[in-house]
């Protein structure tokens, strides 16, 4: 028999040891994730009474596949529309949080004696909170009713992108080995133009063809288009050199906006529990005992600083947002601690050879240690903010208390020139982004024309092809203007507010005729004039007369451009798809105190079986049924004596700490996956019909049996043969045998019969 890989083996003992592992931490009531290092720990090479890993190379692969899962599952759980509406208040205090921890990271690392890589990325691991933990630890403690958890959960969001963004500023670092400033805006101005290139291609191509293959899709085909999708993502952020698990956020970001975006999330989530748990199995098994030993003070002093100013840092980053002081310090110090964004960067230093291998057991020590304390941290919350109220001036409580006082983001909308000039730079940013991507691409086409078609024809078919391609986006960014009463009325009121549009329109039109001259040189200066021998100063001039005719052509030709209408409503189209499908959309300047939330109703929940009026949805929790769905069938507003079911899909509009507030009594959940019940009283029993019996020549119907007796006949055996579930219009004859369910006590009875 032929000896199995290695690798079996390897996932044997990976996923058996984390399997109980993380059965004896749910029973410790403390998160999993902690269950799959130890089972790392255990089965790593630092721990000799127990098998080790054979294959680190496969494992590592699989580790880093659980990586691009994770952070799959994470852009599924992501929303550009969430990040916009929550980015005001949050984004100020993620921000605050990240700049002041890499700042004491950096500066802990260099007191420490280390190198200044291990402390830029010592301050980069400890800017990350633990999204698992602080979910898990709300979960346990039943924190999701209160009102400061909606502001944790959306700063968790933020850090989420933060932390994307700091690997690929960690990577830029890692390859330069020093801190360039020009290389580092380079890169993320490179990462700006892939983000919206991908984001804005995204976003146009696979709703479409989701929405072209639907009708094909089943759980099987969607599951391998999802997963295809990502790991392509992956490929194209790696040719671009960024990191796969850019590419994996990335892609599930565009899903997350998707018609089928929480299929996928449910049918992908297996997926990514099951590499998730691999990823975090070889976290455990890099840490070194001795590694433990020797730095133990490190990890005490790191634990230390950073339970000391991560939450504060979070708690001073909601005052300036403008929170109160009590919610403030009840968000604050749900950040007390670093997890699975802090492992990926500490692989990823690793992976580059930029910090020492010590670093990464610190890390995943501080991890452990804080994710015990988390949920002491979360208690300590009010009973520290009741601490403060009396030491401190009541002068002091009263201003930290006043939530007007900080910064606050405006509802609504005012038209001035400042707004019209975000938003001409914004559309000039998409615009560029977008043509030099198509140009680029249109270069690729165009060397494979001249490849096979000599010149002087290569050349002017490929300049033909590209100026095509890229004909509907230049045209939109010289020649598309909104908003055009607006614009005039802003010209109106000063000659200084005329001066600046019509230069924002100068500026649009200058960048179209650059790109298109750029276009034209690129293929005709060498490869065409030479052959006609005309000189240097001569290409530029025919250049630019080219490019003048080409920007004629595009504004005389503007009506034909309509189909370009078409594209940027495919694009809204499908970015607006999910939220379309509402019962109706929530005017912006509402938003902030109305909210549309879907809600399935479990079948253990009090409300199941009530009519709507019967329930407290209006007295208690201040919200209104507007849509019910029920498998195929829509009820829209449904009137107060529709009757409510087990499973049905309740879209309600009210406040959003009235719907947190209603949630869990909507989807119950039991901690249990597998419910366990009392043994059944019910059996199978068999009888003969007797001679004498009063059921001979009595049909089934007529007997009596299940209304008298409670019971149901299975099988009626007669001359040797079955009758499986016998009519009801079938007689009983003499020396039947038959087999029925009942109740024991029902069965003696009828037996007695």
């Amino acid at each position: 028999m032929e000896s199995l890989p290695a690798l079996f083996s390897d996932l044997a003992l990976i996923l058996v040891t984390a399997g109980i592992t993380t059965v004896i931490f749910k029973w410790l009531k403390q998160p999993v994730v902690l269950g799959y290092i130890i089972a790392g720990f255990l089965i790593g090479p630092n721990f000799e009474w127990f098998p080790v890993i054979r294959d680190h190379t496969s494992v590592e692969t699989w580790s880093e596949i659980g990586m691009v899962f994770m952070l799959f599952g994470i852009g599924l759980e992501f929303s550009f529309k969430k990040l916009k509406k929550v980015g005001g208040t949050v984004g100020i205090t993620a921000l605050t949080e990240l700049v002041t921890m890499c700042v004491v990271g950096f500066l802990l690392g260099k007191a420490l004696g280390w190198t200044q890589m291990d402390s830029i990325f010592l301050g980069a691991m400890l800017s990350i909170s633990s999204t698992t933990i602080i979910a898990k630890a709300f979960d346990d403690m039943k924190l999701h009713r209160e009102k400061f958890s909606g502001n944790v959960i959306g700063e968790l969001v933020v850090e989420d992108l933060e932390a994307v963004l700091l690997m690929v500023i960690l990577s830029t670092l890692a390859v330069s080995k020093t801190f360039d400033g020009m290389q580092l805006v380079s890169s993320m101005l490179k990462l700006g133009f892939f983000l919206l290139v991908w984001f804005v291609g995204g976003i146009f191509i696979v709703p479409t063809v989701l929405k072209w293959a639907r009708k094909f899709m089943s759980e099987e085909t969607l599951t391998v288009f999802s997963v295809g999708l990502c790991f392509m993502m992956v490929v194209l952020a790696n040719l671009a050199g960024f990191s796969s698990a850019l590419g994996a956020f990335i892609m599930g970001s565009i899903l997350a906006e998707t018609l089928e975006a929480e299929m996928i999330h449910k049918l992908t989530t297996p997926i990514k529990n099951l590499f998730g748990a691999i990823f975090f199995v070889s976290v455990g098994m890099m840490v070194d005992p001795q590694i433990l030993v020797d730095y133990w003070w490190q990890i005490l002093v790191v634990t230390i600083i950073l339970l000391i100013f991560k939450p504060l840092s979070n708690v001073v980053g909601r005052l300036i947002a403008g929170l109160g002081l009590k919610q403030a310090m009840q968000g604050g110090f749900c950040f007390s601690q670093i997890g699975e964004f802090s492992f990926i960067i500490a692989t990823l230093g690793l992976s580059y050879g930029v910090i020492d291998d010590f670093l990464y057991p610190i890390i995943v020590s501080v991890s452990i240690i804080t994710t015990f304390l988390t949920p002491y941290a979360i208690k300590a919350a009010v009973p520290c903010y009741h601490w403060v109220t009396q030491h401190f001036p009541k002068s002091w409580i009263n201003r930290l208390e006043n939530s007007d006082s900080g910064i606050k983001v405006k509802s609504g909308k005012k038209v001035n020139m400042g707004s019209f000039l975000a938003r001409q730079f914004k559309n000039i940013v998409i615009y560029l982004a977008i043509i030099i991507a198509v140009v680029l691409i249109g270069f690729f086409i165009g060397s494979f024309i001249m490849k096979y078609v000599p010149r002087p024809w290569g050349p002017a078919i490929s300049t033909a092809v590209v100026l095509v391609l890229v004909s509907p986006f230049l045209w939109a960014m010289g020649f598309k203007h909104t908003l055009l009463s607006t614009t005039h009325k802003l010209m109106e009121v000063n000659r200084f507010n005329k001066s600046l549009i019509r230069f924002v329109f100068v500026l649009r039109f200058v960048i179209v005729a650059v790109i298109a001259y750029s276009v034209i040189q690129h293929f005709l200066n060498v490869l065409f004039w030479e052959r006609l021998n005309i000189s240097s100063p001569l290409f530029h001039w025919i250049n630019i007369g080219f490019a003048l005719i080409y920007i004629v052509l595009l504004r005389v030709l503007g009506p034909a451009m309509k189909f370009y209408k078409h594209i940027e409503e495919r694009f809204m189209d499908n970015l607006n798809k999910r939220q379309s499908m509402q019962v109706f959309t929530i005017p912006e300047i509402l938003q902030e105190n109305c909210h549309l939330q879907k809600m399935t109703l479990s079948p253990d929940s009090v409300y199941s079986g009530q009519l709507i009026k019967e329930t407290d949805f209006r007295d208690n929790y201040n919200v209104s049924v507007v849509r019910v769905e029920r498998g195929q069938h829509v009820f829209e507003l449904p009137k107060s004596d529709f009757q409510l079911f087990p499973y049905d899909k309740i879209t309600f509009v009210g406040h959003e700490d009235h719907l947190r507030l209603l949630l869990p009594r909507i989807e119950v959940l039991s901690d249990q996956l597998i419910q366990e019940h009392e043994d059944s009283e019910v059996d199978m029993y068999k009888v003969e019909v007797k001679p004498n019996s009063p059921f001979i020549g009595v049909a089934l119907m007529d007997s009596g049996l299940a209304d008298k007796y409670e019971t149901m006949v299975i099988a009626i055996e007669r001359d040797g043969q079955f009758i499986l579930n016998p009519s009801a219009r079938i007689t009983f004859q003499p020396a039947d045998l038959v087999w029925f369910v009942a109740q024991k006590d029902r069965a003696k009875a009828l037996m007695k019969v």
